[in-house]
C-alpha cells in the first residue's frame, strides 16, 4: 500500500497557492474599482459635453435670433428714412417761416422775447422767440438769469427748443461761453457757477432729437454737428491737466461732460475707464447712476459699488444698488447702518479735537442723520430700519443747538464804562502788544470805516491826535479817568471831517501834559490795519 502524506506537507503545499489566490481576489477588486472611477469620470465628460453642447446650441439661437432682429431693424430704419427725413425737413420749413416772422415781428418792435416774464405761458414764448431767431447768446443769457425758475425751465425748453430751425447747434453755441473750456474772467468764474445752465439745457435737447418713427433708437443728429460735438469733448478731455485731474475735478463739470456724451450720442467704449473714474468721483450727484447706465458701464457696476463702500461712501452706493436693480447684491439696511457708524466715529475724533468748535461736530452730526433719514423714506425701509430713534437723536441736537444760540446773562461784577453797554475788556488788555480781544464788540473808528476811505485819502495829511495803545477806539466816559488826567474835553466834526484834525473846545483849557508812547503807537495803528 501507498503511504498517506503527511498533512503537514499538505499544508506546506497549499500555503502559496492560497496566498496566490488572495493577490488575484485583491488585483480584481482594484480593477473593478478603477473601471468603475473610470465609467463615472467618462460618464461624468459626456454629460459636461452634453450640457456645452445644449449651450452652445442655445447661444447659436440667441444669435440667430438677434441676427434676426438687427436685420429687420436695420431694414425698418433704412425704410424709416426717407419718411423722418421728410417729417424732419417739413418741420426745418415751418420753423424757417416761423423764424422770419418773429425777426419781422421783432423789427416792428412788437416782439418782447427774452424781457420781463411773469408766469410759464410768457417764460415758454420767451424761449420760443430766442429759439425762433437762433439767438444762441440771447438764450444763454435769458436761462442763466433764471436759476430760481429751474423747474419751470426744465418743462419749457424742450418745447421751446422743438421751433428751433437746428436745436443741436443753438445749444452747442449757448453752452460754449463756459463748455468745453470756461471763457469768462477769473472773477466771474469764481462768483457764478454755470454747470447747471448747461445741464438743464443739454437735458432739454435729447427729446428734441430722438427719431419721430422709431424714438431713441436713433438720434437726428446731423454729420457737421456730430463732429463737432466729438470736437468739443476731446477738447474737455485735454483741459483735463488744467482742472486738477480726474480726481479732482468738479462735479458740475463732470455732469455737463458726461450728459454732452449722452446727448449726442458719441460714447466711446476705449474711453470706458475715464468714466468710471469720473462717475466715481461724483457719485453723490443724484443723476450718476443713471449717466453711469447710459455711457456703457452697466457691467462694471457691482465693482463700482464696492468701490464706493471702501471709500466710506455708503450712502451713495445705496442709491447705485436701486438704480441699477443690485439691492439682492448690496442690502441697503447694513449699507445705511455701516455709514452711521463711520459718522459717529468721525464725530468723536472731531469731538476730541480742541480746535474743532462744538456747533460744527454737531452739524456734521445732523447731516448724517438726516441724509439717512431721507434715504429710508426714498426707499420705503421703515419696516427693516424703524427711523425713531434716528428723529429722536436728530431732536435732541435740534434742541441743543437752540440753546446754545440764546444769548448769555452779562455777570453783575464785570466792570463797565459809563457810556457804554458792554463789559470792558480786560484789564491787561490795552498793555499788550498787538492784542485782540474777539469776545468784545470792537466799533470802528471813521477813518478805518470804508465809506469813509476815499473822503480821507483825497485830504492832505493833518496833524491827527496820537492814542496810545491803552485807549480803546469806543466811547469812554470821562468821570472814570483819574483827575490828574483830566482836560477840556476836544471836539470833533462829524465823520465827514474827521481827519481835518483836532477842532478846539470855546473855553481855553489850562495845558495838561499828555503821555506819549510812540512805540505803542506805532503797535496799534498796525493792530489796527491787520483787523480792518
Amino acid at each position: 500500500m501507498g503511504s498517506v502524506s503527511d498533512p503537514g506537507e499538505l499544508t506546506e503545499l497549499a500555503q502559496p497557492s492560497f496566498e496566490e489566490f488572495k493577490k488575484q481576489t485583491s488585483l480584481m477588486t482594484s480593477c473593478t474599482l478603477l473601471w468603475k472611477e473610470l465609467s463615472d469620470h467618462f460618464t461624468t465628460l459626456e454629460e459636461n459635453l452634453m450640457k456645452k453642447s445644449e449651450a452652445l446650441k442655445e447661444m447659436i439661437g440667441a444669435l440667430d435670433s438677434q441676427t434676426q432682429t438687427s436685420l429687420e431693424s436695420l431694414k425698418r430704419r433704412e425704410a424709416t428714412i426717407e419718411r423722418s427725413v421728410e417729417i424732419v425737413a417739413g418741420k426745418v420749413g415751418e420753423r424757417a417761416r416761423a423764424a422770419l416772422e418773429s425777426l419781422e415781428k421783432a423789427r416792428d418792435g412788437g416782439d418782447n422775447g427774452g424781457g420781463e416774464v411773469d408766469d410759464e405761458e410768457g417764460l415758454l414764448s420767451a424761449l420760443k422767440s430766442l429759439c425762433l431767431k437762433m439767438d444762441a447768446r440771447g438764450f444763454w443769457s435769458f436761462v442763466t438769469a433764471r436759476k430760481k425758475e429751474l423747474e419751470g425751465l426744465r418743462s419749457q425748453i424742450p418745447a421751446a427748443l422743438v421751433d428751433c430751425v437746428d436745436p443741436a447747434m443753438l445749444v452747442l453755441e449757448a453752452i460754449s461761453e463756459v463748455f468745453p473750456v470756461d471763457k469768462r474772467g477769473s472773477g466771474e468764474k469764481m462768483t457764478n457757477d454755470f454747470g447747471w445752465a448747461c445741464v438743464v439745457i443739454l437735458e432739454s435737447l435729447a427729446p428734441v432729437m430722438v427719431d419721430p418713427v422709431i424714438g431713441k433708437t436713433r438720434l437726428l443728429v446731423t454729420p457737421s454737428v456730430k463732429e463737432k460735438a466729438k470736437e468739443i469733448a476731446e477738447t474737455w478731455k485735454a483741459s483735463l491737466e488744467e482742472r486738477g485731474r480726474v480726481e479732482n475735478v468738479k462735479t458740475p463739470d463732470v455732469h455737463t461732460f458726461l450728459q454732452h456724451l449722452v446727448t449726442f450720442g458719441i460714447v466711446k467704449s476705449e474711453d470706458l475707464g475715464l468714466y468710471r473714474k469720473l462717475v466715481v468721483g461724483s457719485a453723490w450727484r443724484k443723476q450718476m447712476p443713471k449717466l453711469a447706465l447710459l455711457v456703457g458701464l452697466g457691467d462694471q457696476m457691482p465693482d463700482m459699488i464696492e468701490e464706493l463702500i471702501s471709500r466710506g461712501q455708503q450712502l451713495d452706493a445705496v442709491h447705485f444698488t436701486y438704480e441699477v436693480g443690485l439691492v439682492d447684491m448690496f442690502p441697503p439696511v447694513p449699507l445705511l447702518k455701516a455709514y452711521l457708524r463711520d459718522a459717529k466715529k468721525t464725530v468723536a475724533e472731531d469731538s476730541s479735537n480742541t480746535g474743532r468748535a462744538s456747533h460744527l461736530v454737531a452739524r456734521k452730526e445732523q447731516s448724517a442723520l438726516k441724509a439717512v433719514l431721507k434715504c429710508i423714506e426714498e426707499y420705503k425701509l421703515e419696516e427693516e430700519f424703524p427711523p425713531e430713534n434716528l428723529k429722536k437723536r436728530l431732536e435732541q441736537l435740534e434742541k441743543t443747538k437752540t440753546e446754545k444760540r440764546k444769548p448769555a446773562a452779562v455777570p453783575a461784577n464785570k466792570r463797565t464804562r459809563a457810556s457804554y453797554n458792554g463789559p470792558m475788556p480786560p484789564a491787561k488788555a490795552g498793555r499788550i502788544t498787538n492784542a485782540y480781544v474777539s469776545s468784545f464788540p470792537f466799533i470802528r473808528s471813521p477813518s478805518h470805516s470804508p465809506q469813509y476811505a476815499s473822503p480821507a485819502a483825497a485830504y492832505p495829511s493833518p496833524p491827527t491826535t496820537v492814542y496810545s495803545n491803552r485807549s480803546p477806539p469806543y466811547p469812554y466816559s470821562p468821570e472814570l479817568i483819574p483827575a490828574s488826567y483830566q482836560a477840556s474835553p476836544i471836539g470833533y466834526p462829524a465823520y465827514n471831517g474827521y481827519c481835518n484834525g483836532p477842532v478846539p473846545a470855546p473855553a481855553p483849557a489850562p495845558p495838561v501834559y499828555h503821555p506819549h508812547y510812540p512805540q505803542q503807537h506805532h503797535q496799534h495803528a498796525h493792530h489796527q490795519q491787520a483787523y480792518y
